[in-house]
């Protein structure tokens, strides 16, 4: 088992989460656009929009490393409100980009367990996140983890494929 590590992010790593960023998402996400994921990338992980997001509070971005190698990151929102809970009750998880080498390998619990312990710290009543509802083996690694199913969303994007739109809306309730 990997050790592993994750640790907060600040504007002064920003080229190096671009780089895990563009990585992690290369390995796993551009059969999903018409343009091979050309417009996303740019609206997701230009030097302007990765800016923006380190520098708002509300964001908390860490680097992940397994066995000292760079392998993810994580990104929260911290106070983002979910149907039936306040902003100041839920915390969103919006991405966990691993590299295709770093999956499979009990990474993602880790940081699953991080960002639990991350919640109650702020003294969170839920964790929500959306994912592709295409992607069986992450609904399936969040349903593991004790998430469970509580909508459904649809992205709008242009440029991605109609048949990879769809996402489930999963939450884990805080005890």
């Amino acid at each position: 088992m990997a050790t592993v590590t994750i640790v907060p992010c600040t504007i002064s790593d920003l080229h190096t989460l671009q780089d895990i960023a563009l990585n992690s998402y290369g390995d796993h996400y551009l059969h999903l656009w018409h343009d091979g994921g050309a417009w996303y990338i740019e609206r997701s992980f230009s030097d302007a929009a990765l800016k923006k997001e380190l520098e708002d509070d509300n964001a908390a971005f860490f680097l992940i490393h397994a066995d000292n190698e760079l392998v993810g990151f994580l990104k929260l929102n911290i106070d983002k409100a979910l149907e039936n809970y306040s902003s100041e009750d839920a915390l969103e998880l919006e991405r966990i980009y691993l590299t295709k080498a770093a999956s499979g390998k009990g990474i993602g619990k880790k940081v699953v367990a991080f960002t639990d312990q991350f919640a109650r710290e702020r003294n969170k009543k839920v964790i929500w996140l959306k994912a592709m509802d295409s992607s069986h083996d992450a609904i399936r690694f969040y349903e593991q983890n004790g998430y469970t199913h509580c909508g459904t969303y649809r992205l709008d994007f242009e440029t991605m494929k109609p048949e990879y739109r769809g996402m489930v809306i999963l939450e884990k309730e805080l005890k």
